[in-house]
C-alpha cells in the first residue's frame, strides 16, 4: 500500500498535467538530496525523510510513465497513405464489415519509410479473403487515418479516451483492394501464438459436438472469447448478475487453482513444492491458452503472488500479494489503472481478502450443504458491496437477484470450466474427450436455460441509475468504512463511517442542487436521428423524431436523476421559450420564420435542412444547430449572410451541444 498509492496518484495526475524538464530535473534534485540526506538518518527508528523521498519518487515514476506510454502512440495526419502493419487479432465479423485490429510498425513513403507506433482499427468491408488472416501476419495497407472521438454527449462513455489507453487512437475504413500484401511471418510473438491456440481449442469443441450457441457460450466462459456470443445472450447474463463468469479473470483462477492444487492432496510435506509449483505453471498455461488477455494476466499474477508465498514458506498477506501484483501490472502498463475490468475485479478480490473470514463466520451452519451455500452467499455478497458503486457509474444498472442466481451460476460455472479444460488437454482420447463433451454441452445448456429464467423474472434489473465519479468514490469509502466498522467494530471507531456518509450525502446534495437551478439546451449527438432535450431543473423535455429513448439521453438522466416528457417531432415548427431564450426548432429556415418567431437560438433537423439562399443572419439567432441527422454531405449555403451569428454548430462534425440558458 505504501509504494503502490504514490505510483497510483502519479498514474492519475498524468490525465492533468505533462511534466516537462525544468519539472523533472527539479523533482530529480530534491529525490536525490532526500536519499543522500536521509543517510544520516539510518540508524534512528524512524526515518522519515527516507519515506518522503521513495514517495516522491514513486509518485514522478507514475506520471514519468503514464506520459511516456501516451507520448509512443504516433500522430498520424488524416490523408491516404501506405502502412505497414501486423494483425493483433483474429478478423472479428460486424454487420457490415470485419473489423481487423493492427499494430503499426512503418508508414511508407516515396523517400522511404517512417517508424510508427501505436494501434488502428480497420473496417473492412465484407469480404471472404480476409477470413483467413491470423494474428501475427504481416500487411501493407492503404487508408485514410480517422482520429477516432466521442459523441460530446452528456456524462458519456468516453470512448476515445478508453480507446487510447489500448494503443489505438485512430480507425479507417478499407476494401481487400486495399490490402496491397499479405506476408505470413517466419516466427509469431507469444501472444499470436496463444490466440490461434486459442481458435484450435474451440475448433475442438467443435469437433466434437458442441455448436451455435452453446458453442459460443463455451468459449465465452472457458477462454474469454465473447465475439461469438449472440447480443441477447449477452443481457440475459447481464439482467443475472452473472456476465463475470464470461470475463476470464479472479474467479477462472480460483476454480482452476484450487482444483488443481487439490487433485494433486498426494503431494505433501516435502513434496508440497512440487504440488505449487505445478499449480503455477498450469495457471500460467491456462492463461496463455485463453489468449494472456490483460484480464487473465491479472488474476494468474495475483494468484501467482499468492502461491508464492506458500512456496516460500512465509506467511502470505492477501492484500499485499494483490497490491504486488497491480504494482508490477502498471509498471509493464500504466494506463491499465483506468481500465474498468482492473478496478472491477481489485475490488472485489479486495473485498473478499478483507471482509469474507468475518462475516462468514457471523453464521455458521453444521450442515454441509447449507454452509455451502452460504459460503457461495457470502462471497457473493461481499464481491458486490466491493463493485456497487462502480457498478452504478459504470453501467447505469444493477442486478436484483445477483445473490440468487451467484449461488446457482457460479457452481455450474465452476464446472464448466473444469470440464471446459479438460476436453481439449484429453482430445486425442476420443471416447473420454467426447463423453467429457456431452456433459459440457448439457451443463451449457442448463447454464443458459437458468440464466435466460433469471433475466426474465420482474424487476431481474434495476436500470437507469447512475452517480457521478466522485460520488462513486465517496460511496466505495462510505461502504468500505461501514464495512469495516460492523465487522471489526471492537478497533474501528464510528466517526469515520459516519464521516464519509456525510461526504458523500453532501456530494449528492451538491449534484442535486446544481442540476435543479441549471436551465440547458442540449443538442445530442444520435447518429440517424435529431434528438433535443430542453432541461429545466429535474426536467427534461425531449423532442425527438422517433419513440425511443437513446441511449445518450438515459445514461444523461440516470446519472443526473432526471424526469423525461417526450414530444415526437413531425414536419412544424417550434418554437420554445425557455428561460430567456426562445429556442425555433425545424426543418427548414427562411426570411418569413425568422421575422415570425424572432428566436435566440435555431435548431435545424432533417437530412438535408432546407435554408433559404441568400439568407440574412445579422439580426437573429445568436446560435444556429444542425443536428447529427443531417447527411455527411450537408453543408450551409455559402450565400448566407452570418453577420450576427455567434456560433454554428454541426452536431454530426462538432459533437453534442449543450448550452446554459
Amino acid at each position: 500500500m505504501r509504494i503502490g498509492l504514490p505510483l497510483y496518484a502519479g498514474v492519475i495526475s498524468g490525465l492533468y498535467t505533462k511534466p516537462d524538464t525544468f519539472f523533472l530535473v527539479s523533482v530529480a534534485i530534491v529525490i536525490i538530496s532526500g536519499f543522500f540526506v536521509s543517510l544520516f538518518y539510518n540508524k534512528s527508528q524512524t526515518n522519515l525523510i527516507f519515506g518522503y523521498s521513495l514517495t516522491i519518487s514513486l509518485f514522478t515514476c507514475g506520471l514519468l510513465l503514464y506520459t511516456i506510454e501516451k507520448n509512443r502512440i504516433s500522430t498520424l495526419k488524416p490523408e491516404e497513405a501506405l502502412f505497414a502493419c501486423t494483425l493483433s487479432d483474429f478478423p472479428a465479423e460486424k454487420e457490415n464489415s470485419f473489423m481487423l485490429k493492427v499494430n503499426l510498425n512503418r508508414k511508407i513513403t516515396m523517400d522511404g519509410h517512417e517508424a510508427i507506433e501505436g494501434s488502428m482499427i480497420l473496417y473492412n468491408k465484407k469480404d471472404s479473403s480476409v477470413t483467413s488472416l491470423l494474428p501475427g501476419d504481416l500487411l501493407i495497407i492503404k487508408c485514410t487515418p480517422v482520429e477516432i472521438a466521442n459523441r460530446g454527449n452528456p456524462y458519456e462513455f468516453d470512448y476515445r479516451f478508453y480507446m487510447e489507453n489500448q494503443g489505438i487512437r485512430y480507425y479507417a475504413f478499407t476494401s481487400s483492394r486495399d490490402i496491397i500484401r499479405h506476408t505470413v511471418p517466419d516466427h509469431r510473438k507469444l501472444v499470436h501464438r496463444a490466440l490461434i491456440i486459442r481458435e484450435k481449442i474451440i475448433g475442438m469443441y467443435k469437433e466434437r459436438g458442441i455448436t451455435g450457441e452453446r458453442l459460443a457460450l463455451v468459449a465465452a466462459i472457458t477462454l474469454g472469447q465473447k465475439n461469438m456470443l449472440d447480443p441477447e445472450q449477452k443481457q440475459n447474463f447481464i439482467k443475472a448478475g452473472v456476465m463475470h463468469i464470461m470475463a476470464v479473470s479472479g474467479l477462472h483462477a480460483v476454480i482452476l487453482s484450487l482444483f488443481v492444487f487439490n487433485l494433486l492432496f498426494f503431494l505433501k510435506r516435502r513434496f508440497n513444492i512440487l504440488r505449487i509449483l505445478i499449480t503455477i505453471l498450469i495457471l500460467w498455461s491456462f492463461a496463455f491458452v485463453t489468449g494472456l488477455t490483460p484480464s487473465v494476466l491479472r488474476a494468474t499474477l495475483m494468484f501467482s503472488f499468492l502461491h508464492a508465498g506458500n512456496l516460500m514458506q512465509r506467511r502470505v498477506n492477501g492484500i499485499n500479494s494483490v497490491l504486488a501484483s497491480a504494482f508490477v501490472l502498471i509498471l509493464i502498463k500504466p494506463s491499465v489503472v483506468f481500465d474498468a475490468g482492473f478496478l472491477l475485479s481489485y475490488s472485489a478480490v479486495i473485498y473478499i481478502i478483507r471482509f469474507y473470514q468475518d462475516f462468514y463466520l457471523k453464521l455458521q451452519f453444521k450442515n454441509w450443504l447449507t454452509d455451502k451455500i452460504w459460503q457461495s452467499a457470502v462471497v457473493t455478497i461481499v464481491a458486490q458491496a466491493g463493485t456497487l458503486p462502480l457498478t452504478i457509474m459504470l453501467f447505469n444498472r444493477f442486478p436484483s437477484y445477483f445473490i440468487l442466481t451467484n449461488i446457482i451460476i457460479v457452481p455450474l460455472s465452476s464446472l464448466l470450466i473444469i470440464i471446459g479444460c479438460l476436453v481439449p488437454m484429453m482430445f486425442t482420447v476420443h471416447f473420454l474427450s467426447q463423453f467429457l463433451a456431452l456433459i459440457l454441452n448439457y451443463l451449457t445448456g442448463l447454464t443458459e436455460l437458468l440464466t435466460a429464467q433469471a433475466s426474465a423474472l420482474p424487476w431481474s434489473t434495476i436500470e437507469n441509475i447512475g452517480m457521478t465519479t466522485v460520488e462513486c468514490i465517496l460511496l466505495t469509502l462510505t461502504i468500505f468504512l461501514f464495512s469495516y466498522f460492523i465487522l471489526k467494530k471492537q478497533s474501528f471507531s464510528i466517526i469515520y463511517p459516519i464521516t464519509a456518509m456525510f461526504l458523500f450525502v453532501l456530494s449528492g446534495t451538491v449534484t442535486e442542487i446544481s442540476t435543479r437551478t441549471k436551465n440547458e439546451v442540449i443538442v445530442y449527438n444520435s447518429p440517424g436521428s435529431s434528438t433535443i432535450g430542453i432541461k429545466t431543473g429535474k426536467i427534461l423535455n425531449l423532442y425527438s423524431d422517433t419513440s425511443l429513448v437513446g441511449p445518450e439521453v438515459l445514461r444523461h438522466c440516470a446519472t443526473l436523476g432526471l424526469k423525461i416528457k417526450t414530444n415526437t417531432l413531425s414536419n412544424n415548427i417550434y418554437c420554445i421559450e425557455a428561460g430567456e431564450k426562445k429556442i425555433l426548432i425545424g426543418n427548414s429556415l427562411n426570411k418569413n420564420i425568422l421575422t415570425n418567431f424572432m428566436p435566440d437560438i435555431v435548431i435545424l433537423t432533417g437530412l438535408r435542412p432546407e435554408i433559404e439562399k441568400n439568407l440574412s443572419l445579422r439580426q437573429f439567432p445568436g446560435t444556429l444547430i444542425i443536428t447529427s441527422e443531417a447527411t455527411s454531405g450537408f453543408r450551409l449555403p455559402q450565400q448566407i449572410d452570418f453577420a450576427g451569428i455567434d456560433t454554428v454548430h454541426l452536431v454530426r462534425k462538432s459533437g453534442a451541444f449543450i448550452k446554459r440558458i
